[in-house]
């Protein structure tokens, strides 16, 4: 069966929670930077705005505005319900002070990214794909997001596809960060030890970093990936590069 509509449930985060949970400096901003699974986020459109090279790609994006909105009318007060029932699995202060908030920030989030879609997917920075298949050149990026996909659904996705997924967004771009670390009952993804130990024998770095954001319990980690330089290998290979004397 194809993509469809009804397996989606929107919910978008906003620029601000994005800086946060990635850890993104001025620096990073400026560089060509990819989301993986971005939905209808405000990142996009308020980085583009700053004339910064981003592009997002998710299967939601194949649909027009009208019919993402409308799937977000229809989901959006059973995930309010879900998050009232299970209020203390979240952190609440600061932009989101209490279990009403949430859906004031998401709904607003969410409404930039329906501004600014048509208008980005005519530019090319909204573009319907998805892992662990990315429709991109090898290193078109220098930074790959992936916000609430891998990891979150450790319980419904492999680590065979996790792992998958990753070297798919190290193929495409020079560094990948990845939050939450947590699946969805908020312990740690079993998936994550076995993708680290693999890209780590491989020649990545991975760390897990500390972020300053945390709204679901206990998730304010991510995980960085890049390559790790060998001055060895380096030296090696411009000799190999270097013509003969």
């Amino acid at each position: 069966m194809g993509f469809t509509l009804d397996k989606v449930v929107p919910w978008g985060r906003s620029y601000d929670e994005y800086i946060r949970m990635f850890g993104l400096t001025e620096g990073d901003l400026v560089l060509r930077v990819l989301g993986c699974g971005d939905g209808p986020a405000a990142f996009n459109s308020a980085l583009s705005k700053c004339g910064s090279n981003v592009v997002s790609v998710d299967p939601i994006y194949v649909f027009d505005t009208a019919q993402i909105r409308s799937r977000v009318s229809d989901t959006y007060e059973a995930v309010m319900t879900q998050m009232r029932k299970n209020k203390n699995d979240y952190v609440w202060g600061g932009a989101i002070p209490s279990v009403e908030q949430p859906g004031n920030v998401r709904m607003s989030a969410m409404e930039i990214f329906l501004a600014d879609f048509e208008t980005g997917k005519q530019e090319g920075r909204y573009i319907a794909g998805e892992l662990p298949s990315l429709p991109f050149k090898s290193g078109q990026f220098d930074i790959a997001l992936s916000s609430h996909f891998l990891f979150l659904y450790s319980a419904h996705l492999s680590a065979e596809f996790h792992l998958q997924a990753l070297q798919e967004m190290l193929r495409v771009a020079r560094e990948v960060r990845v939050f939450p670390l947590l699946a969805l009952d908020s312990t740690p993804s079993s998936h994550l030890d076995f993708v680290s130990k693999h890209l780590e024998n491989h020649g990545f770095g991975v760390e897990v970093k500390r972020v300053p954001y945390e709204f679901q319990r206990g998730g304010n980690e991510m995980l960085a990936i890049k390559p790790v330089y060998n001055p060895v290998f380096e030296r090696d290979c411009a000799k190999v590069r270097s013509p003969s004397i």
